[in-house]
């Protein structure tokens, strides 16, 4: 294995060759569009920042807003900047290989490269055409060498696309959007050591990986059962929990956890900073509910298979989390989840607020009401 296992031009040119096409606008109607987001994403970091209490030290940069191929580049360039030093420190553990050195092995790697770049483009062109907005974690340097803390993304043809779906108002739902993004990047640079320890869970959970020839073929088989039962439309199986290790398991349950929290906290926030701020937030939550749930059978199956549907429920219970923690003490006692990584939810107490509450803050008084105008 070394840092060249996935030909990321090749991921690029599949990815941006499969994506579908957005909406068909005018010039003008685009230009408009993205002058309005990067408008509306300035705006709700102020709402963010007053209802969260989370605060930032320095100015942020407005949003990037981007089309479908440009989310896939700036998606391989974060893919690279995580995933090349780490293939790296395993090709130096695992030594030459298991194929040996030699001619043949560099011309098998090649193809591997590209068959493994072809596969990261198909499912970057899938997700292009679904993904809203995104805070970017992980970027290249910068021109003098210095490495960005990260980047608000806002993918223009997508909210468009979903806004004249669902026959919404396009105000409140590019505003209700930007509330969402804007919370996961007030969590990530209002909380000093939150993309340290994010990046550090995906960190071991990838040098976990066991390349044991048993053990493969034992994912291998345990991959094929859950692309079957995906197809079939039962069980709750994925290709991401199919082919880990006893010790990625361990490790995922730590980034399931911290990752159920940071995007619940986001649908929470989005939906509970008020009507004043977004007059059709009702309307709005309930038909983009009923767009998670449907689709046709085939976009079923894929997002069984990516994953996407277990995305979905860590929505809905990081936000039923949020929601239970703040009404019961307020949200600068909620806020002390954020103080350290011990003061995180297990994923237990992600199913169970009262436990992390018990753990965390302690016994509570029974009539001690919540902070005004928290929940």
């Amino acid at each position: 294995m070394s840092a060249s296992m996935i030909d990321w031009n090749v991921a690029v040119q599949t990815g941006t060759r499969l994506v579908r096409p957005g909406p068909q606008v005018a010039q003008a109607e685009a230009r408009e569009v993205v002058d309005e987001l990067r408008e509306l994403s300035r705006l709700a970091e102020g709402h963010v920042r007053e209802f969260t209490g989370i605060h930032t030290e320095t100015a942020l940069a407005p949003a990037t807003v981007v089309d479908r191929p440009g989310w896939i580049r700036a998606n391989v360039d974060g893919f690279r900047v995580v995933l090349e030093p780490l293939m790296e420190q395993m090709a130096e553990r695992k030594g030459p290989g298991l194929l040996g050195a030699g001619a043949g092995n560099a011309v098998v790697h090649a193809v591997g490269s590209r068959v493994t770049g072809m596969q990261v483009g198909a499912i970057l062109a899938y997700m292009a055409s679904r993904v809203l907005g995104q805070y970017e974690l992980f970027l290249p340097p910068d021109p003098s060498g210095n490495a960005p803390t990260g980047r608000l993304t806002l993918v223009a043809p997508n909210i468009v696309s979903v806004e004249q779906e669902l026959g919404v108002n396009t105000r409140d739902f590019r505003l209700w959007v930007c509330l969402h993004e804007e919370t996961h990047r007030a969590q990530f640079t209002g909380v000093p050591w939150l993309r340290e320890y994010v990046q550090e869970q995906m960190t071991q959970f990838l040098l976990a990986s066991d390349l044991d020839p048993g053990a493969m073929l034992d994912r291998i088989k345990d991959a094929a059962e859950a692309v079957a039962d995906a197809v079939r439309g039962s069980g709750e199986a994925n290709l991401i929990d199919a082919i880990q290790s006893p010790e990625q398991r361990e490790i995922l349950d730590r980034l399931t956890a911290v990752m159920t929290l940071v995007e619940g906290h986001g649908d929470y926030v989005m939906d509970a900073v008020g009507p004043d701020v977004v007059p059709s937030v009702r309307d709005i939550r309930s038909r983009f509910q009923g767009r998670r749930e449907g689709g046709t059978r085939l976009d079923k199956t894929i997002r069984r298979l990516l994953g996407i549907d277990l995305k979905m429920k860590q929505y809905a219970e990081g936000s039923r989390f949020v929601r239970r923690v703040v009404t019961e003490v307020g949200m600068t006692e909620f806020n002390r989840i954020w103080e350290s990584p011990e003061t995180l939810p297990t994923h237990d107490e992600i199913k169970e607020p009262a436990a992390w509450m018990d753990r965390v803050l302690g016994p509570r008084a029974l009539d001690a009401p919540p902070e005004a105008n928290e929940a």
